[in-house]
């Protein structure tokens, strides 16, 4: 039986403490993610959101943000941005659109292999960049329609030129601080 998102938002009504997705007709429930990853998507979302904000450039949004995809796929990247004029105001349920900017972060209960193919779908859908971040290794892959994967390691800078000119941040500075 293939599930539709008026089957998600009755079940997620019915769960609200579960994350859910929508893929292949299928709810996906997913887990909480480690601690570190968390860590790690939160202040890349910081560090993007600190750039995009005051030059009105769009919006940036965390895992819980739910997009409907044009095969009607529900899903909900670790971090996203979508440019100002693809998304005047904010909608109240998910957006159906396909963000400029996805990231994906993993965590310990993540499979690479998933992670790859999820940026691949929403890149096949129109994402500009995705953004694979691996705290396990410090290495960060960046995807394009297209072209070769990037593969960014601590002592390099990460920039997206194609969206977001003049923003950088260095992959060393990704990863959670470690206190003495």
């Amino acid at each position: 039986m293939s599930l539709t998102i008026q089957d998600l938002e009755k079940i997620q009504s019915e769960h609200p403490d579960y994350r859910m997705e929508l893929v292949d007709g299928e709810i996906i429930v997913m887990s909480p993610s480690g601690y570190e990853s968390e860590e790690v998507a939160t202040g890349f979302a910081a560090e993007l959101l600190k750039w995009v904000k005051p030059r009105k450039l769009g919006r940036v949004v965390g895992s819980s943000a739910g997009f409907t995809l044009p095969n009607l796929d529900l899903r909900a990247p670790d971090v996203s941005f979508v440019f100002a004029e693809r998304l005047r105001r904010s909608p109240r349920s998910f957006a159906e659109l396909t963000p400029d900017l996805i990231v994906e972060v993993k965590s310990p209960g993540d499979r690479l292999k998933k992670l790859r193919a999820k940026i691949d779908e929403f890149l096949s859908f129109g994402t500009k960049v995705g953004i694979l971040i691996n705290p396990e290794n410090h290495t960060v892959e960046v995807y394009r329609s297209g072209q070769g994967v990037i593969t960014l390691g601590d002592t390099e800078v990460l920039t997206v030129p194609d969206l977001l000119p003049g923003w950088q941040v260095a992959i060393a500075d990704l990863w959670a601080p470690e206190f003495d």
